[in-house]
């Protein structure tokens, strides 16, 4: 690797060091790694101070559009929570069987897929963990299946974050190059996003099953000799159906309707296929599978909150793929009893916002004179040109990215649950404070990257950006064989980050130079980092420390990694494979 190679490499060589190797807080670790892109870029890349510091107004700009998504996630989910809709929506999952393989499929796949898609970074597992808690889980058992389960569902989370931000904003630094290929940066992220859903959802047809056969080979005996893959092959009709049942209307929403809707279309158009096949007596296990008794559970199983009971009813799920050891050590605050009876709620009724909330996105993106003027129209994007008289500009688009339809459909949510002012301030409350910490976090690091993208803008004598100059080094070193070790770059974004939008943005330029470099197809190379980043999650150590919080088992972060390293194994060798077939043998023509 040459000298400018290595420097180029500094700034993430911060990041790993900080975040994984000495558990620094993202809120600490974020700023360095700024600093160190800022001085690399000054020193080596001559870059200006004042380019330096529009490119970091530029990630700040960012990192506000992403903040709003979050905030009207978590605005939308907390009202929910606060009204007893999302216990109504649990009770009827849960009711349909008492066999653990089916709650798995049910709650940990269908409901932690559906929450990763209304509201992403790290909330699934927040409130799906605790939510099988109560059924009687072992707590280490809710939380592997809570994040194996919603991995596939990441690459759409939180209304499709990591697409809408996280593919566009970096590849606005190289829309020169898509252009010539015919596309709008849009349009050609809308379409990597397709191919990202093509690849996920082909690798996410098994993950019932391997959300299923974590719990039962690892968890279905005390003694490690009698352990047995014998339950989860029972119900392998029903995982493989409920993986094609997600993936269809998954991939379809993608092509069809953009980014925003495949992980929420799926979760809700899957999960009912699957409920009335259940209901009609299909695919039903002949026996009843359940844990050993409670008196055998070996005590890593289980931490300070006792399973069962209805002491591990939904929490405060704020908890963001942006927090950190110390953040999430602190704990979870549980939803406050409002009072609501929610058994007397209709399922029609409490899922009636998301209902909406579909509306309005579809309508937003498929009737083009609305979707024109939200993009288009006056006063709908905050809008900086030649920042410090530099090249560079930044937008805020706040009318057109789903966070407003987010709080539009909290707003609706109100008088369709009969919430008091109490009610509705205390979920605007929560949710406005669990964005403060990952809002330090995601402005330093999207900064940070897009220094590193900007270090040649400043002048024509610069040969190559940082990223540029990484990508380079990294095809030279791999050659042909890149694609297949493509989704593994996503997976080592999102492990370092805990979060895929910040893997995306990352590394998806880089991914894109690679792609030009050696000829390939830039849009599947680009739909490849999906593969990794979403399945990065579930090792993720923000992510999993936050998940454990909730069940009261802080400290056995090491343990759920190891676990979770077998379906990120299956993941990143069947990508890789799905990768290089799809790169030189099904669409080698692709742009």
């Amino acid at each position: 690797m040459t000298g400018s190679a290595l420097l180029a490499l500094v700034p993430l060589a911060v990041v790993a060091v900080l975040l994984v190797g000495l558990l620094w807080p993202a809120s600490r670790a974020m700023p360095a790694a700024w600093l160190a892109a800022a001085v690399v870029g000054f020193l080596a890349w001559e870059m200006p101070v004042a380019w330096i510091a529009a490119a970091s107004i530029r990630g700040v700009m960012t990192a506000i559009e992403i903040l709003w998504i979050v905030f009207g996630a978590l605005v939308l989910l907390y009202t929910l929570m606060r009204s007893g809709a999302v216990d109504r929506i649990n009770a009827g999952f849960a009711a349909i069987s008492d066999d653990r393989r089916v709650q798995v499929v049910l709650l940990g796949f269908f409901l932690a897929t559906f929450i990763e898609g209304v509201a992403g970074f790290g909330t699934p597992a927040a409130v799906v963990a605790p939510l099988l808690l109560a059924l009687g889980f072992p707590a280490l058992a809710a939380v592997v299946a809570a994040l194996v389960g919603h991995a596939v569902a990441t690459v759409f989370g939180a209304v499709g974050t990591p697409v809408v931000v996280g593919f566009q904003a970096p590849l606005e630094n190289v829309s020169d190059a898509i252009a010539a290929g015919g596309f709008t940066v849009g349009e050609y992220a809308a379409t990597a996003g397709g191919w990202a859903a093509v690849f996920n959802g082909l690798l996410g047809v098994l993950m019932p099953l391997f959300a299923v056969g974590m719990v039962v080979y690892f968890f279905g005996e005390t003694d490690p000799d009698d352990r047995s893959l014998g339950p989860a092959i029972a119900v392998a009709p029903l995982c493989v159906f409920a993986g094609v049942a997600f993936a269809v209307p998954y991939v379809a929403a993608a092509w069809l309707v953009g980014p925003e809707l495949p992980s929420i279309v799926a979760a809700m158009v899957g999960g009912g296929v699957v409920v009335a096949t259940l209901k009609a007596g299909y695919l039903l296990p002949d026996d009843e599978w359940t844990f050993p008794p409670r008196e055998e559970w070996p005590a890593h199983w289980v931490g300070t909150i006792e399973p069962g009971g209805g002491n591990g009813g939904p929490t405060g799920a704020g908890t963001d793929d942006a927090k950190t050891a110390d953040d999430s050590k602190a704990g979870v605050d549980a939803a406050p009893d409002t009072g609501t009876d929610a058994s007397a709620m209709s399922l029609l009724r409490a899922w009636s916002p998301y209902l909406v909330l579909v509306v309005l996105l579809v309508g937003t993106r498929v009737v083009a004179p609305l979707e024109t003027f939200l993009q288009e129209g006056p006063g709908t994007a905050i809008a900086w040109s030649g920042i410090l008289g530099t090249g560079i500009g930044g937008e805020i688009a706040w009318a057109y990215v789903p966070g407003t339809w987010l709080v539009v459909a909290a707003l609706v949510a109100i008088p369709l649950f009969g919430m008091d002012r109490g009610e509705v301030a205390g979920a605007w409350r929560e949710a406005a404070a669990k964005i403060v910490s990952p809002a330090i976090a995601l402005a330093f690091v999207i900064a940070m990257v897009e220094v590193m993208l900007e270090t040649d803008a400043h002048s024509a004598a610069v040969d190559g950006s940082m990223i540029v100059v990484l990508a380079d080094a990294t095809a030279a070193t791999f050659g042909p064989a890149y694609p297949f070790f493509a989704p593994a770059v996503g997976a080592l974004g999102a492990f370092i980050a805990g979060s895929i939008t910040v893997s995306n943005i990352t590394f998806v330029t880089f991914q894109f130079e690679i792609a030009q470099g050696l000829g390939l197809p830039t849009q599947l190379l680009v739909g490849a980092q999906s593969i990794g980043a979403a399945i990065g999650n579930v090792i993720a150590i923000h992510n999993v420390i936050a998940a454990l919080a909730t069940v009261g088992l802080v400290g056995e972060a090491g343990r759920v990694i190891r676990l979770n390293l077998i379906p990120l194994a299956y993941y990143l060798v069947a990508g890789g494979t799905l990768t290089l077939l799809f790169v030189y043998v099904l669409l080698p023509t692709a742009f």
